[in-house]
């Protein structure tokens, strides 16, 4: 099975609470680009998705190129919940490659456990690709990754 862990694109600045911030125009393209290589390099069977409103544009970007996708919000994939947690939903869902949207830091959290490496940073909307025969700490290896256009 594959996981593939995408942070958010580009959003804008902290003008509002957390969980209301919008991705920026470049955030859109960003989330375009990173949609774009997913869904022509793989086929995922189900989206889950953070339910703050940044992670749900950059989800939109994937539903818009496959819309016949079930989507699962799930409440504890936000930027200060505990990754160990979360894995264990995720171990739960019934899919053969999940396309997970969330935040730093727990993302780049959920890769480390997946992987059994250190947390490693996630560029805004950058999705890596683990295969693993079932969700468990340590079981996964990182068979690709996209990094979309970057601000500089």
């Amino acid at each position: 099975m594959k996981i593939i862990l995408v942070r958010h694109g580009q959003a804008e600045d902290e003008t509002r609470p957390d969980s209301a911030r919008q991705l920026t125009e470049f955030g859109q393209q960003q989330a375009a680009q990173t949609a774009e290589y997913v869904t022509s390099h793989y086929h995922p069977d189900r989206f889950i998705v953070s339910p703050y409103e940044r992670a749900q544009q950059t989800l939109a970007e994937f539903q818009s190129r496959a819309s016949e996708v079930p989507v699962t919000i799930q409440d504890n994939i936000t930027p200060s919940d505990e990754a160990r947690k979360a894995l264990v939903d995720l171990a739960n869902v019934e899919a053969e490659c999940i396309v997970v949207v969330c935040h730093m830091s727990i993302i780049a959290h959920l890769a480390g456990l997946l992987t059994g490496e250190y947390p490693e940073s996630f560029s805004l909307a950058e999705a890596r690709v683990l295969e693993m025969d079932f969700v468990m700490s340590g079981m996964a290896s990182e068979i690709d990754r996209f990094v979309p256009d970057q601000p500089y």
